[in-house]
């Protein structure tokens, strides 16, 4: 059955698009994020404008984000506090990246923009993750070996040191915020929730528990995202309410399979699997950039 995106002007399959939504929404539940580093990238590979992808793909990961949170309260793995200090940072970058990504549209190279921090930061943090991930499942498999305890690092020596109580933390609120600001930076230039970066950095630079973390991110994903939706609806008129709705659906459900994977699932397994898509994604919009257009050909035919 194929729509009409009235904004994107263009026709679509629905199913396509419902299963496009179903698939990001497992993937919120699954590992915590927003889902929109997969979502916004195979929007461009079905002939979505970039920037209509963008403003769009943040409004599905709104939803997909409150499905895969709600399972995550009942379960008291989101830690409030953590995510107030990361939303407070994250409406900020948000409102920044809005402003850099209207700045860059009306120059002509937002699209490229979006697609080189797609490949840099995906490839960057792709590679982290799986690198952290496989030593992670190696050191769990040898006979013996003891977790070692939490070290402290750079981040417990910051001021503005608050608790954390769910998390178990006691810190300085200026790393959070920090990764709230850059998080909600990309949000509104790449149209994903952050969860790609923020997960490991919770994990890995502020020492959160996994099982708090991705609830935690989840709900800060919420309203960053939801926030830079109504600026771009409002400022660049990019939002496609019809590819919206469809992604919308296909996420609420997707979000609650997701969840029920996820918990069966262990931490590393999941961090290996998260690492591998990201990777993925990374390559075909690599390749993509490097290979030549097929429409060269034809306006060339059109310039004659």
């Amino acid at each position: 059955m194929q729509i009409y995106l009235p904004i994107a002007e263009i026709s679509v399959n629905a199913f396509l698009l419902l299963g496009l939504g179903g698939l990001v929404g497992i993937l919120s539940g699954m590992f915590g994020v927003g889902g929109g580093f997969l979502m916004t990238p195979f929007l461009f590979f079905i002939g979505i404008p970039p920037a209509v992808a963008v403003a769009t793909g943040a409004n599905q990961i709104v939803a997909s984000s409150i499905s895969g949170v709600i399972a995550h309260f009942r379960r008291k793995t989101v830690d409030l506090k953590m995510g107030s200090v990361l939303l407070a940072g994250g409406l900020v970058g948000a409102a920044l990246g809005v402003l850099l990504f209207n700045y860059l549209k009306q120059m002509g190279q937002v699209e490229l923009l979006v697609q080189l921090f797609y490949v840099v930061f995906l490839g960057v943090i792709g590679a982290l993750m799986f690198v952290e991930s496989l030593n992670a499942i190696r050191r769990m498999s040898r006979p013996g070996t003891v977790r070692k305890r939490r070290q402290h690092n750079w981040v417990h020596s910051l001021p503005f040191k608050m608790k954390f109580r769910t998390s178990g933390l006691y810190i300085s609120a200026i790393p959070p915020l920090l990764v709230g600001l850059a998080v909600g930076i990309l949000a509104a230039i790449m149209g994903v929730g952050g969860g790609f970066i923020m997960v490991p950095a919770m994990i890995y630079m502020l020492g959160m528990p996994t099982k708090v973390v991705v609830g935690t991110s989840l709900y800060q994903i919420i309203f960053v995202t939801a926030f830079t939706t109504l600026l771009h609806a409002t400022t660049n008129y990019t939002v496609d309410m019809v590819l919206a709705v469809f992604l919308l659906v296909g996420g609420v459900v997707g979000a609650q399979i997701g969840t029920r994977i996820g918990v069966r699932m262990k931490a590393e397994q999941l961090r290996v699997l998260l690492a591998l898509m990201v990777l993925g994604v990374c390559g075909k919009l690599a390749l993509d950039l490097l290979l030549m257009p097929s429409e060269l050909y034809s306006l060339a035919a059109a310039g004659q």
